[in-house]
């Protein structure tokens, strides 16, 4: 239920758009490190709401439409950073030494404008008039809601931003330890099983346990699942096939298979579940479509005149603004193409490049956005969609340079395949979170327009963020798979998304694609699906295991995705433990603040170091010799992980009562 609003309330305000870019800023640095570290991202929409109510309540006109301003604006943090899944592949494959400036924004700035544009037009369908849950768009409703609505509120605003900030020191603490090798990053242990090897990691990271809280006990149960299933049965199985040379060890010989072969099968799974959902959306695309066109009927009948929380920019506004986009898109290819062994088929090349964004853009966005209405943002499928727009990107350009193919026009196929698609994934994505945004404006009687410009100007915050936090990263650390010539430290960034898409392109292209292991990782993923939906069906949709999540668990290391589940069961444990206490829903809400703290605070530790590794000089410019034993480290970072975590759940009951007092 929607609260009640005066007729043209406070929204866009000059205090409002520099609070939301301020927070935009310090969100899309934290985001694009733990991307490229382990190839997750997380929602900002609700820490983003909480540190606006605390920083606008020494306001006494702030409004609640103006704290959805603000969150929408910083959501663009958590949405655009995802091209970090694509943009370093083209320093993988030696395309790019360094990251350059206007490219990477441009490419982010029009897949930005365009993911708006082409979600606007399916907000009735999937929003005002859908049963979709969207629940972090409702949850951002709502901690915007009691943070507003009473004393206590703004007490917990108060609460919230002090969790924040909690969250935020500990886990930067917690990565200082690893930092100043006190603490192991990882814990480990590789067997053998027969001829066959397998085992298990977990790194020491704080803000992966943030990002399982974040993403809930349903999809930290698929990645159980998928851990079973890669380190259980696909690992075992597949080592046994292949023996190992003597003098390999079981950590060589098992993560040796399972990068090569088993996480190509992870593929797989994410590329048919993004499939299955694709073909399920026609219905609610051309639905919203045709809802948009009524509503524009219906207003000029009626004068002109919508209900003000029923205004969306027009529709011709929007149609105009796709068509002037594919301009700088244009120039942009262009470029990328000039002055390369592709010039003589730039005119083909840039046709091709523009008719897949407009077409594929569309798709993915619409994709993306209904994803995000029935499972959360967090959770949309955006490695599914990373993972078909790269395949039909690398086959459009591969057919117009097939004429001309060797090894240098390869390589420059590669690496316009992987431009076009860091455009598509920022249009998917920022779609994704427009529509989630817009759920949570309809629930707080905001104007859908204002909060559609609000996302425009978080876009190109944004846009100016991820070039210059890439290229730190690239020359303090670089990544793996690339040839790192001007890194620093000797321990790169897995990026593990970017590898994915590199190597899928370069199979392609140069027509070495391990096919068979897609097609086995499709056939697993069909078989998720169908043990999704009867789970769903015999539960009357209160249990399912979602496909995407356990194909994430089979691709990504199990010392991601370990204490990602770890998380996620905590989180629960919990939110169960907080039931029918006195303040239990606000502990909860803190919890998530904490959570969302632990990942802020680990990531802009590490964008800090990567700039102090790029002063100094040095690799490792904090480490500190000491005595203490592999086996020493590891036991420090779990009893110092284990308090933390716990430490801060307890505060967050504690206040929770208090607030609630």
């Amino acid at each position: 239920m929607s609260i009640a609003a005066p007729s043209n309330p406070k929204e866009i305000t000059v205090r409002g758009i520099i609070l939301g870019i301020l927070i935009t800023l310090v969100f899309t640095a934290a985001q694009v490190y733990l991307g490229l570290k382990v190839g997750l991202t997380f929602a900002t929409s609700i820490p983003a709401a909480v540190i606006s109510m605390a920083l606008l309540s020494a306001f006494k006109d702030a409004t609640i439409q103006e704290n959805n301003i603000v969150q929408t604006i910083a959501s663009a943090a958590g949405t655009l950073a995802s091209v970090i899944f694509v943009l370093p592949g083209l320093l993988m494959i030696g395309w790019w030494a360094k990251v350059p400036f206007w490219p990477t924004f441009g490419a982010c700035a029009i897949g930005g404008v365009l993911g708006v544009m082409y979600t606007m037009p399916l907000r009735r369908a999937l929003v005002s008039q859908s049963d979709l849950p969207y629940p972090e768009g409702v949850a951002a409703a709502e901690v915007l809601k009691v943070g507003m609505a009473s004393r206590a509120g703004a007490a917990e605003g108060k609460a919230g931003l002090w969790a924040v900030i909690w969250g935020s020191v500990a886990s930067a603490v917690f990565a200082a330890g690893a930092a100043v090798k006190l603490m192991a990053g990882e814990v480990a242990i590789y067997f053998r099983t027969g001829s066959g090897a397998t085992g298990i990691g977990a790194s020491s990271s704080l803000a992966l346990i943030g990002a399982g809280h974040l993403m809930g006990i349903t999809v930290g149960i698929a990645m159980l699942a998928g851990l079973v299933i890669a380190w259980g049965i696909m690992v075992p199985l597949m080592t046994s096939l292949s023996p190992a040379a003597a003098g390999v060890d079981a950590s060589a010989h098992a993560l040796g298979i399972w990068s090569k072969e088993v996480r190509m099968m992870g593929a797989g799974v994410i590329g048919m579940a993004a499939i299955i959902t694709l073909a399920g959306l026609a219905k609610p695309i051309f639905g919203g479509l045709k809802s948009a066109m009524e509503s524009a009927r219906k207003a000029k009948l009626n004068g002109g005149v919508l209900d003000r929380t029923e205004q969306d920019l027009p529709i011709f506004v929007v149609g105009l603004v796709t068509l002037l986009s594919m301009v700088p898109a244009g120039w942009l290819l262009a470029s990328f193409l000039q002055g390369g062994p592709l010039s003589s088929l730039a005119f083909p090349l840039v046709a091709v490049g523009i008719g897949y964004i407009l077409i594929a853009g569309m798709f993915a966005a619409a994709v993306c956005g209904y994803m995000a209405g029935l499972i959360g943002s967090s959770n949309s499928p955006v490695s599914g969609i990373a993972i078909l727009t790269i395949l039909g990107a690398a086959l459009s350009v591969g057919m117009v340079g097939r004429s001309v193919m060797g090894p240098e026009v390869a390589q420059a196929l590669i690496a316009y395949a992987l431009f076009v698609t860091t455009v598509v994934l920022a249009v998917a994505v920022i779609g994704n979170d427009n529509l989630q945004d817009l759920k949570t404006g309809q629930l707080v009687d905001a104007t859908p327009w204002k909060q559609q410009v609000g996302l425009l100007i978080g876009v190109v915050a944004g846009s100016c963020v991820v070039p210059p936090v890439l290229e730190l990263l690239n020359h303090a650390n670089g990544f793996v798979g690339a040839p790192n010539l001007n890194s620093i430290s000797d321990q790169p960034l897995a990026a593990p998304q970017a590898l994915l898409i590199s190597t899928l392109a370069k199979g392609v292209i140069g027509g070495q694609l391990r096919w068979d292991l897609l097609g086995y990782g499709a056939l697993v993923g069909l078989l998720l699906v169908a043990i999704n939906f009867a789970l769903k069906k015999s539960s009357d949709g209160k249990y399912s295991l979602p496909p995407l999540g356990v194909g994430l668990a089979i691709y990504l290391p199990s010392a991601v995705i370990t204490p990602v589940c770890i998380g996620a069961v905590t989180g629960y444990l919990f939110d169960r433990a907080m039931e029918h206490k006195v303040g239990g829903d606000t502990a909860k809400r803190l919890g998530v603040l904490v959570m969302s703290g632990f990942i802020v605070g680990e990531s802009l530790f590490n964008v800090a170091l990567a700039g102090l590794i790029v002063v100094s000089g040095k690799g490792e410019p904090l480490a500190i010799a000491n005595s203490l034993s592999e086996a020493q480290t590891m036991i420090v970072a779990l009893i110092l992980g284990v308090a933390m975590v716990w430490g801060l759940y307890r505060w967050s009951a504690r206040s929770g009562r208090n607030v609630a007092a």
